[in-house]
């Protein structure tokens, strides 16, 4: 029931609760009563219980009042809520605001102040009342208004029936007509049918829900080993049982046809007469009657047996050849065939080469000989399998792939940005330190690695002979990325060393941690090649070190190729100071102390000396 309230409007507080104690005493509990101090907030009252889904059959007001008189407000109230009842109370007002608030707002009814009990206790009460009638009398209306609507609806169905009526009865009389000439068509139909049914070379069947042969072809019979159709079904009892070899088959069959009334193409295995098993494959319909009650299934049924072979040869084939070629995957990366721009490894010829620009990255465990001279020849290969699956990860999410393994070693090639040979670099020695815990945890000694990458253009192809031939890069970068991982056993706590060339061409470069180390000639070199140390994959606490002496170590070299060994003997303590761990400063406060000594170099390599892979 709809929440009904009565508002009450005088600037007046005394009046106002006059008002709610008389109209509480006159209409009881029924209805809510409101009470607003001027006509602004009377409409902001009115807003929100209209918000709420009140109802408001009356509202009784002042007329002089501040701001908004009551006339003008009943006016707005008129406006709002068309159908509330209008009671000016006031002693005040003038014949001129009556006649308005008669006119433009429709007054219910004029009390002046003071007022009598009881004419406000009748009044409120009839004004009630008419509210509700008026109501019930709208709803009534609006009753019959839709009574008289469904009559004249029913008139026109009743007027449409009585056509419809007269064109069944004509059209009747043609259906029966028609219903002797279909019937002699039928005769025929059913004739003919029947001779196709029984010289069909196809399967043809009609099976009842139960599992038992209705009929079948002459051709349905040989398919299960019978000689005749009436030998079938009288062999046959239980389809169900006698015929599936899988009985779950028969269960999805049965259930595709309650869902879908059809099935098409379900293959089976089935048994025949001599025991023996073969694949068919059915196309059915279920036959429905009048009342849509369940006759019977009829459809074709052919032998797929042959096929069904075929197609296990085919994917027996295909997963052998799959197979293959995944072998073949792990001996030839699939990065390489792309870079000769062959789809498959028996597209690669002798002598296919191609040449490109690529990064290229060699890993070697250090003093691996000692390590391995400790060990039974079948935990060497467990100890160097176990390190490599930990490393080609790291290659192989970095863009890269593996060209070859050379015992402990790695040679990684990486035809993308040189970015990714130097993450997948940072990486290896990430996931060497989480594979030393674990080694330290079973109780063996931790294991470094050097690594080198060194980027340029090379040439990338097939060597061999007619029975054995491999893949293979051949270019000055790749001898030179292999002397650059054995500089890092020179410098000690030296991980992971890169050429100018591949830095030159890194597309973030203050992404990483580097520094300089110096300029050297390799083997092989007629030219100083410029060595930089990444240290993004050292132990936290030693790169933490690196990086806080950073500028004092740059300085010190700056400070060793100008000659000033002393004043760069003191940059190199300062930073062994703070980082005794790092090698290279050592090395460079060893030369500076031999250098202002008069003293021959110490074996690290001077910028005019060899180095040797």
């Amino acid at each position: 029931m709809t929440k009904q309230v009565i508002i009450c409007v005088d600037d007046e507080t005394t009046v106002l609760r006059s008002l709610r104690v008389e109209l509480q005493e006159a209409i009881g509990d029924d209805y809510l009563i409101e009470i607003a101090e001027g006509g602004e907030e009377a409409l902001e009252l009115i807003e929100e219980l209209q918000e709420d889904g009140y109802e408001f059959p009356l509202i009784i007001s002042d007329y002089l009042m501040p701001k908004m008189k009551g006339d003008e407000l009943l006016r707005q109230v008129h406006l709002l809520l068309p159908k509330t009842l209008k009671i000016m109370l006031t002693g005040q007002a003038d014949l001129e605001a009556v006649g308005n608030v008669i006119k433009y707002a429709q007054l219910y009814r004029y009390i002046s102040k003071p007022w009598q009990p009881e004419d406000l206790s009748l009044t409120v009460k009839e004004a009630v009342n008419s509210y509700l009638q008026e109501k019930k009398l709208a709803q009534q209306n609006i009753q019959l208004q839709e009574m008289n609507l469904s009559l004249a609806h029913l008139n026109v169905q009743l007027q449409e029936m009585n056509q419809t009526l007269a064109k069944f009865n004509r059209e009747q009389t043609m259906l029966i007509d028609q219903l002797h000439h279909k019937e002699s068509r039928l005769l025929k139909a059913e004739q003919k049918y029947r001779q196709i049914f029984e010289n069909a070379l196809e399967g043809i069947f009609q099976i009842t829900p139960d599992g038992r042969f209705l009929s079948a072809n002459q051709a349905t019979a040989h398919l299960y080993g019978y000689e005749s159709p009436e030998d079938l079904m009288a062999s046959i009892t239980d389809i169900n049982r006698q015929l599936y070899v899988d009985l779950h088959s028969r269960i999805e069959f049965l259930t595709l046809m309650q869902q879908y009334g059809a099935v098409s193409g379900f293959e089976s295995q089935v048994y025949r007469k001599d025991g023996s098993i073969i694949w068919i494959n059915e196309n059915a319909r279920a036959v429905f009657d009048f009342n849509q009650s369940l006759l019977y299934y009829q459809g074709f049924v052919e032998d797929i047996t042959e096929r069904k072979k075929a197609e296990s040869d085919r994917l027996h084939f295909t997963k052998e050849l799959f197979q293959l070629n995944q072998a073949f995957s792990r001996f030839v990366p699939r990065q390489f065939l792309q870079c000769l721009n062959k789809e498959s490894i028996a597209d690669v010829q002798l002598g296919d080469q191609v040449q490109q620009e690529m990064s290229v990255l060699f890993a070697d465990i250090r003093d691996f000989t000692t390590l391995a001279e400790t060990l039974p020849p079948q935990d060497v290969f467990k100890f160097i399998n176990a390190f490599l699956s930990r490393m080609e990860p790291a290659i192989i999410e970095n863009q890269g792939f593996i060209d070859k393994y050379i015992g402990d070693g790695i040679m990684a090639l990486f035809s993308g940005d040189a970015d990714d040979a130097l993450k997948a670099g940072i990486s290896m020695l990430k996931r060497l330190t989480e594979y030393n815990q674990y080694r330290l945890k079973a109780g063996y000694k931790p294991i470094r690695i050097g690594i080198g990458i060194n980027t340029g253009s090379l040439m990338l192809g097939t060597v061999g002979g007619e029975h054995r031939m491999d893949s293979t890069v051949i270019s000055d970068a790749v001898n030179l990325a292999s002397r650059l991982e054995s500089l890092t056993k020179e410098y000690g706590e030296v991980s992971l060393l890169i050429t100018h060339q591949t830095l030159a061409r890194l597309h973030h470069p203050a992404e990483y941690n580097i520094r300089f180390i110096e300029q050297v000639k390799v083997k092989g070199k007629s030219k100083a090649v410029a060595v930089f140390e990444a240290f993004d994959g050292d132990d936290p606490e030693l790169r933490q070190g690196k990086l806080a002496t950073l500028k004092m170590f740059e300085s010190g070299l700056w400070l060793y190729h100008k000659r000033s060994f002393h004043e760069a003997a003191q940059m190199f303590e300062a930073v062994l100071d703070m980082n005794p761990q790092d090698t290279v400063a050592q090395l460079y406060l060893q030369r500076c102390q031999f250098q202002t000594t008069k003293l021959l170099s110490l074996p690290l390599s001077p910028p005019d000396r060899e180095q040797h892979s």
